[in-house]
């Protein structure tokens, strides 16, 4: 039956949707620092130049920005937090809140470190990776929040699903790649495409290379993954996840694109950095579309009403309630 408790309030999901668009903003600008080579433009931590606001030229605009743009999603962390804690009757829910605020701290603490340590790429890869990690704790609250989910039945675990966990878990590896890349250096380790080094397979002579070649690799990857999930949202028939797959698509080839448009523009910032904030909108997207796979409309959970009665235990292993 449907329901509508106080959880999925429209206030208390537009306000996780908010935090969910700062948070891409947030990995935008993150991405502006790496694009510009900004990242040691401000040498101490938590204070930059000693002051609360140093003068913003140069790289310590891109810089201090950043730490501006990080403490306003912090802020915003905080608020979601304890609007979860007031308004949300799942413990599952609000544990989700807790850890979006957890991990936004540890954020900040290897946002601080990577100045300290002068950029050491274990942490700033680490600090790349936690920010994807951040921002599908904050996609999730806002998507099992919305009335729609609310009000929505629970749907079984079909290919849609086992498709869409593939895909995120792709997207994330990809992420992780490219993370290295950035930090390494490597983004034009191979300098021409669609072809590297003008082969299909270069040499892979050095470890800048290896990385590079393996960015475009699990972009096909990542493609392919895409792909099945389309097609799997199409054969489900279902209206919601044939619109959220069509972004998908879109979305990757976009993607794909920038990837090419950065190595042939040899890393332009607005390109590069585009790529980076892409990079996190499809990984949200893929996460928005296996999480919808768990739900149905109402309607359609009544026109299998008959079916579910013949085996019931297809249905009633949903989890998240």
């Amino acid at each position: 039956m449907a329901r509508n408790p106080a959880g999925g309030a429209v206030s208390l999901h537009r306000y996780a949707v908010a935090t969910a668009l700062a948070t891409l903003c947030l990995i935008f600008i993150g991405g502006l620092v790496t694009s510009t080579e900004s990242g040691l433009s401000v040498p101490d931590w938590p204070l930059s130049y000693g002051r609360l606001m140093p003068p913003m030229v140069g790289g310590v605009f891109y810089e201090h920005g950043h730490r501006m743009a990080a403490s306003a999603v912090g802020l915003l962390t905080i608020g979601l937090a304890v609007f979860l804690a007031r308004r949300e009757p799942r413990r599952w829910v609000r544990l989700l809140g807790y850890g979006a605020l957890a991990a936004v701290v540890a954020q900040g603490i290897l946002g601080g470190l990577t100045v300290l340590l002068l950029l050491p790429t274990a942490v700033s890869v680490a600090h790349a990776c936690l920010a994807q990690t951040f921002f599908c704790l904050v996609v999730t609250i806002a998507v099992v929040t919305s009335p729609r989910w609310e009000n929505a039945e629970p749907a079984a675990r079909g290919m849609a699903f086992r498709a869409g966990v593939v895909t995120v878990a792709a997207v994330f590896l990809q992420l992780l790649v490219g993370a290295v890349m950035r930090h390494t250096k490597a983004g034009l380790a191979i300098p021409d495409f669609p072809l590297s080094l003008g082969r299909v397979v270069p040499p892979l002579s050095s470890s800048a290379i290896a990385i590079h070649f393996a960015h475009r690799v699990m972009a096909l990857v990542v493609a392919g993954c895409v792909a099945a999930a389309v097609a799997a949202a199409f054969r489900s028939g279902r209206r919601g996840l044939k619109k959220a797959a069509s972004g998908l698509g879109f979305l990757v080839v976009a993607q794909i694109a920038l990837g090419a448009a950065t190595v042939l523009t040899k890393k332009a910032v607005p390109v590069a950095t585009a790529h980076v904030a892409m990079g996190a909108l499809l990984l949200g997207t893929a996460l928005a579309f296996t999480l919808g796979s768990l739900k149905r409309s109402p309607a359609l959970a009544r026109e299998g009403a008959g079916e579910r009665a013949a085996a019931p235990s297809a249905e009633g292993v949903m989890a998240w309630q």
